[in-house]
């Protein structure tokens, strides 16, 4: 079965700054990536990096031009499907134009795969599978994993 792109990014702050990010390969394999962040986006007083600190990011993370070219070896001139496309898209938008990187995936709403149910109804469902699998919302990789089990049970694949 292959999955589809299904995409998360956390996000450390209300600007958008971005300090991890998980995709999901067609296999169904989720690859999750801390970001390092660029010494531009860094305003010490008023740093809020999510539940990481700053060192874990400079010494676990990637370099943003590294999780883009990871990204774009796995994903390049597609459609990624995000749970919440309005916070993802402007944390891939910094990424992209801090980096003069010129977009090569576009986002959509995950609930768009599904055009039989009703509206709201994959919504629920998610949030009713973040609690049945004891997984934290707002984490990347926990929501892409949520994404593509729904996705699975959503067609019926369990």
């Amino acid at each position: 079965m292959d999955f589809p792109g299904f995409i998360a990014i956390e996000t450390g702050d209300e600007e958008a700054l971005p300090v991890a990010i998980s995709w999901a390969l067609p296999d169904g394999q989720i690859k999750h990536a801390l970001i390092q962040p660029d010494d531009d986006w860094l305003d010490e007083e008023l740093l809020k990096l999510g539940d990481y600190s700053l060192d874990e990011l400079r010494s676990l993370g990637l370099s943003p031009l590294d999780v883009l070219r990871e990204l774009e070896a796995d994903h390049f001139n597609v459609t990624l499907y995000t749970a919440g496309i309005g916070d993802d898209e402007a944390a891939l938008s910094r990424l992209f134009e801090d980096f003069a990187v010129t977009p090569f995936v576009e986002l959509a709403p995950a609930e768009t795969l599904y055009p039989d149910l009703d509206p709201g109804e994959w919504t629920r469902a998610r949030g009713d599978l973040f609690g049945d699998l004891g997984l934290e919302p707002m984490r990347a990789d926990h929501e892409v994993q949520v994404m593509l089990y729904l996705h699975q049970r959503l067609r019926g694949e369990e």
